[in-house]
C-alpha cells in the first residue's frame, strides 16, 4: 500500500514536469520501456532493490541501460530518484506513469483472451466493435489460454463478455444436472 503511494507521488511528479515540457508521450514510451525492461530482467529488480548495492552503482547502471533510448528528461528523473534512494520504486512508477497517462488521454485498455493465436481479421473486428462501442481510444492486450477450448473472452473495464466454448459447455452441464425429467420422483 505504501509502495503504491509514492510510486503514484512519484509518477504525478513526473508527468506533471512532462507536461510543462511538452513531452508526456515521449515520456510514456520511455516508462513503457521501463517497465518492459524491468518485467524481463528480474536481476535489475533486485539490483534496484538492494540496499548493498551502492547508490551511484546503481545510477551507472540505469544510465548503461536507458541512456541512448530514453529523453533527457527521464535520465535526469531516474537520477533523481536513485539519489534520494526511491530507484526501488522505478518499476511501479513506470506502472503508475502509464496508467496516468491512458486516464488523462481517454486510452481504455480491452483484455481478449483466446485459446488460438487471434488473426489480423479478428483482431481488426474485434477492435472495430471496440471502438464503435467505446467511442474512445482502445488499446488491446491478448493473451492465449487453451483452457477456454474456442471462442474469446473480451474484459474492458469492469465489463466482460464471455463467448467462450468451455463456459457455454459449463452453461449446458448446468441445464442438463438442473433438468427436471432427470429428477426422481
Amino acid at each position: 500500500m505504501v509502495d503504491s503511494k509514492v510510486a503514484r507521488r512519484y509518477a504525478k511528479s513526473l508527468i506533471g514536469l512532462a507536461q510543462e515540457r511538452n513531452l508526456t508521450d515521449k515520456v510514456y514510451a520511455d516508462m513503457e520501456l521501463v517497465r518492459s525492461v524491468c518485467d524481463a530482467n528480474r536481476d535489475l529488480v533486485l539490483m534496484l532493490n538492494n540496499p548493498i548495492v551502492q547508490t551511484d552503482k546503481k545510477n551507472i547502471v540505469l544510465k548503461a541501460i536507458f541512456a541512448d533510448k530514453v529523453d533527457a528528461l527521464t535520465i535526469s528523473f531516474m537520477d533523481i530518484i536513485t539519489r534520494k534512494g526511491r530507484e526501488a520504486y522505478l518499476p511501479a512508477i513506470a506502472v503508475e506513469y502509464i496508467q496516468m497517462y491512458k486516464f488523462q488521454n481517454g486510452v481504455k485498455t480491452a483484455f481478449v483472451k483466446t485459446a488460438t493465436p487471434m488473426d489480423t481479421a479478428l483482431r481488426a473486428e474485434i477492435m472495430g466493435l471496440l471502438k464503435t462501442s467505446q467511442g474512445e481510444k482502445v488499446e488491446l492486450v491478448e493473451e492465449v489460454d487453451k483452457d477456454l477450448i474456442g471462442g474469446f473472452v473480451l474484459r474492458v473495464g469492469d465489463k466482460q463478455h464471455d463467448a467462450s466454448v468451455s463456459t457455454k459447455l459449463r452453461q449446458l452441464k448446468n441445464q442438463f444436472d438442473d433438468n427436471l425429467y432427470n429428477k426422481e420422483i
